[in-house]
């Protein structure tokens, strides 16, 4: 329990979007395994890093593999795990294949590819790949730390966590994670910087503040969060990607379906909520003709409140978000109507 108390000092939360409390859930598998001891114990690195403006995974893979494997062995040692599966996008795999067996040598840690994009990325669909069965999301609970990888008590942490935790080992942990910053950003890129930084702060820092009137999406493409300029006083969220769009440039319509056809195009059909709430959605976007409002609020809320997995409850945030902050922008400053 040496390396879990110190992850619990440090106060990491998990890199991959939820931001779960690293060390709790360390326990949680190595409470799991205590149940049965004759269980094997997975730990599962997860690098499908599917959300469109997340690229820090693929920057860490390529700059630091070592430290995420150092990462994996530990886990790997402080847990009992016999093996260790590194999860990837289909392209991060090819691209970072050598790299990683490089890193990997004799290690029990065998790679293995996504297969439907996105949603491959939520954490029990990712059991059900590797496992070979349809790609879908599990009910929960119980969590993969109790019933995992073939039903065994099971770590899954993201690329950047694994990085992190061979940085705390190492007494080099500085309270600081890696940003994405894209869209219409004057120096798009991947950057290391505090936590608690604010984005405004992050802006600044990175010579990124733009010359023009414009908005952001926290937190991921499709799933974040929008801010109108007035609202960047507080941290980046989720999975750590600041996307900038030039106000002047940007359709919201354009945009708002554009979120609404990648989330289209990854959900699972399996539960009605989601599966008919995007085609509705789709639908009210893809006619061309004003949009009832009362009913895609409606919609909207509906899938946040019932859909099966996280792809469903995520779409209301971002386009909830463009209606209230943006709308206002529009309204007061440029009397334009948004959808």
């Amino acid at each position: 329990m040496k390396i879990i108390n110190k992850i619990q000092t440090a106060k990491l939360l998990g890199r991959g979007g939820a931001e779960f409390p690293v060390a709790f859930k360390w326990l949680s598998v190595a409470k799991g395994h205590l149940k049965e001891f004759n269980q094997p114990v997975y730990v599962i690195c997860n690098g499908a890093e599917g959300e469109p403006g997340m690229f820090k995974d693929g920057f860490i893979l390529q700059n630091y593999p070592e430290l995420v494997i150092e990462g994996i062995k530990i886990a790997m040692d402080e847990l009992g795990a016999d093996k260790a599966y590194i999860y990837l996008r289909s392209d991060y795999l090819k691209k970072f294949k050598n790299i990683l067996k490089k890193q990997i040598g004799k290690l029990p840690i065998e790679l293995t590819a996504e297969k439907i994009g996105y949603l491959g990325g939520e954490e029990t669909t990712l059991l059900e790949t590797i496992e070979g069965d349809r790609p879908e999301p599990r009910l929960k609970p119980p969590y993969p730390t109790d019933f995992g990888l073939f039903g065994c008590p099971t770590l899954i942490n993201n690329v950047e966590t694994f990085y992190e935790i061979a940085k705390i080992v190492r007494g080099e942990y500085e309270n600081k994670r890696f940003y994405c910053i894209s869209g219409d950003a004057p120096k798009k890129g991947v950057y290391e910087l505090p936590i608690d930084m604010s984005i405004g702060e992050i802006l600044k820092t990175t010579k990124n503040v733009p010359r023009f009137e414009y908005f952001v999406q926290q937190g991921g493409g499709a799933a974040g969060e929008i801010l109108t300029q007035e609202e960047l006083n507080h941290p980046v969220r989720g999975a750590g990607s600041i996307i900038i769009h030039n106000l002047q440039k940007t359709d919201t319509r354009k945009l708002i379906k554009k979120w609404v056809d990648f989330f289209f195009a990854y959900n699972c059909g399996k539960c009605v909520p989601c599966r008919e709430g995007l085609y509705r959605l789709k639908e009210m976007l893809d006619g061309g003709e004003e949009i009832d409002m009362v009913l895609l609020r409606v919609v909207l809320r509906t899938m946040r409140d019932t859909s099966f997995c996280p792809l469903g409850k995520s779409v209301y945030l971002p386009i909830d978000s463009m209606l209230e902050s943006v709308k206002v922008i529009y309204k007061n400053k440029r009397d334009k109507k948004m959808l």
